[in-house]
């Protein structure tokens, strides 16, 4: 589609002063584009190792799995389920991201003198697992999060190099091209009226010595 604008002088300079703060405003944008993704691959590898992480946890307790479900008389998946996942905030280039603060866990409550002495390791290495994970699950947020972001902010640099910037260079050039037609259509035209104005000055004279003699005759005719 074609561009609309006015052809005139406050056109021009409105084209320029958006053009200027459109070029002042991309160099943030790419800014703001790197640091997203400097951020985007240090969450990635992050959730990489908490990967890693929480299925070494996993693979722990599936060496004792058959155990834990033969014991009865103890709630050990409930206990070692997170009761909270607190989190706080953090601004990266303008983005609030969430980072994992603590695991919540049900107070356990049992007789140590009733269970079996593997039982307190295994409510701690389950306990583990869900911290692990909970880790895993907030990484993965904060990378989604991250790449929504760069994705939004590669689109408006995009649009800025590729659609706006170039429209109000257009912009620019075709009022410009306009204003010096017109500027050379004016002088042209102050010319033919210049030249027009300059003969008028040069037949003036002869035109007044005409009626002077004229008028000459006609007193001697008179006189006679």
């Amino acid at each position: 589609m074609a561009l609309k604008i006015k052809l005139t002088r406050p056109e021009l300079k409105r084209y320029r002063d958006r053009l200027v703060r459109f070029q002042r405003y991309l160099p943030m944008l790419k800014l703001k584009q790197q640091q997203l993704q400097v951020t985007l691959r240090e969450v990635a590898e992050r959730r990489r190792e908490a990967e890693k992480a929480a299925d070494e946890a996993a693979e722990k307790i599936e060496r004792y799995s058959s155990v834990l479900q033969d014991f009865p008389g103890m709630p050990l998946k409930k206990l070692a389920a997170a009761e909270e996942v607190r989190t706080s905030t953090r601004n990266i280039a303008g983005v609030e991201i969430p980072v994992l603060e603590e695991v919540v866990f049900p107070e356990a409550e049992y007789s140590l003198f009733a269970t079996p002495a593997w039982v307190d390791q295994a409510l701690s290495d389950m306990r583990e697992k869900a911290r692990r994970r909970a880790a895993v699950e907030i990484l993965c947020e904060e990378e989604a999060v991250l790449q929504r972001e760069l994705a939004r902010t590669i689109q408006r640099v995009n649009l800025f190099e590729k659609v706006v910037i170039p429209q109000c260079r257009e912009a620019i050039r075709r009022i410009r091209i306009k204003l010096g037609d017109e500027m050379t259509a004016g002088v042209g035209r102050a010319k033919i009226a210049k030249g027009k104005l300059a003969h008028t000055f040069v037949d003036a004279p002869k035109g007044e010595e005409s009626l002077l003699e004229q008028s000459g005759e006609g007193s001697t005719e008179e006189a006679d």
